[in-house]
């Protein structure tokens, strides 16, 4: 079954503020293996530059849905969760995201299209400081598998 196309164009409020931690920053960084002194020496960050220890360019995933999940969930649009596969995260950012940023994001649907048998959805959000300060903007693509038909 197609997705609502209304849906796009659609903005869902601010999520709450997401608190980044240097704890947070090891552990994502330890999960994906990526051993940087930037993200996890604040001595190491701060020569480089940087106000503490930054995060690696893909740890906005970890908050990146929390305002656009809303709509995935939405009965309305009529996603099927349950056949609903990753496709595609992009980051475009101004600075790096760093412990002690206070992060919100505002997420609208910008995309919804039909490939063969599969819906194409796509989800950018606008993350900031709670201040208002751009930080990055993340693209989130998913795929409904559609059916054997």
């Amino acid at each position: 079954m197609a997705l609502n196309r209304d849906f796009v164009g659609r903005t869902y409020p601010p999520s709450t503020p997401y608190e980044v931690s240097r704890v947070k920053i090891k552990e994502f960084a330890a999960a994906i293996g990526d051993n940087n002194p930037l993200y996890r020496d604040r001595q190491a960050a701060q020569a480089a530059g940087y106000p503490d220890v930054i995060a690696p360019p893909t740890f906005p995933i970890v908050f990146s849905l929390q305002s656009g999940g809303e709509a995935l969930v939405d009965p309305d649009l009529g996603l099927n969760l349950a056949m609903v596969v990753h496709g595609e995260q992009r980051f475009e950012y101004v600075r790096p995201v760093h412990a002690g940023d206070e992060l919100v994001m505002t997420s609208t649907i910008t995309d919804i299209r039909t490939a063969g048998r599969n819906e194409v959805l796509t989800v950018r959000s606008d993350i900031r400081t709670v201040q208002g300060e751009p930080v990055c903007v993340t693209y989130n693509t998913i795929v409904e598998r559609g059916g054997a038909g």
